[in-house]
């Protein structure tokens, strides 16, 4: 075969290869360094390179490439997180500079579980609302002052005006107990009237 034969042949290679690779591209799925960034966000341990290349059906060559061009654009960028191998896989973690930040959020993050006061008032507040204190003290039975002070602290229920006729200050839950409860709103609670004792109305009036 001589050698016009010979360059023939790499011209008429070169363009099927390029639309093999345009085929893929073409398709509308994520490229390969999206398809990585999606899977470590959600991975708990350091992912080998070869399950990543199973996974995504690619040459194992090909996403330790890109697993290595990742991170060096996050360190170019200063990103706040990098990529790293580690105990033989890859993960993200927060960069090292950025540490006393987050140490400082989880730590100031944290908050005790509520009590069983606590979850009693929060709920005789979030079916009754908007209600006084004095009304919530009558459905538990028990002055309920200071745990509405707490759940007004830690953001859970709001004050919503107050009472046209006895002018006391009425209360709310807010948007971040629907946040934390992952309701949409308050429609979406159970239903809870048949639970509640026949009698409630009742020790309501002698409390106002």
């Amino acid at each position: 075969m001589g050698a016009g034969e010979d360059a023939g042949l790499d011209v008429t290679d070169a363009p099927e290869d390029d639309a093999a690779e345009a085929s893929e591209e073409g398709t509308g799925g994520p490229t390969l360094q999206a398809a990585l960034e999606a899977i470590l966000l959600v991975v708990d341990e350091p992912v080998a390179e070869v399950m990543l290349a199973q996974v995504l059906e690619r040459p194992t060559h090909e996403v330790a490439a890109a697993l290595r061009g990742l991170a060096a654009e996050y360190t170019a960028a200063g990103r706040g997180f990098d990529l790293r191998e580690v105990a033989g896989g890859w993960r993200f973690y927060t960069r090292a500079d950025c540490a006393p930040l987050v140490e400082r959020f989880v730590r100031d993050g944290q908050q005790t579980r509520l009590t069983q006061a606590a979850l009693e008032t929060l709920a005789v507040v979030a079916y009754r609302q908007p209600v006084s204190r004095a009304r919530v003290a009558a459905v538990r039975g028990v002055n309920s002052d200071g745990v509405m002070r707490t759940l007004v602290a830690r953001g859970l229920v709001e004050e919503a005006g107050t009472d046209p006729e006895s002018q006391a200050v009425l209360y709310r839950t807010s948007s971040y107990f629907l946040e934390r409860l992952g309701l949409r709103d308050l429609s979406e609670l159970p239903e809870l009237a048949p639970l509640l004792p026949d009698d409630v109305e009742n020790l309501e009036e002698t409390t106002k």
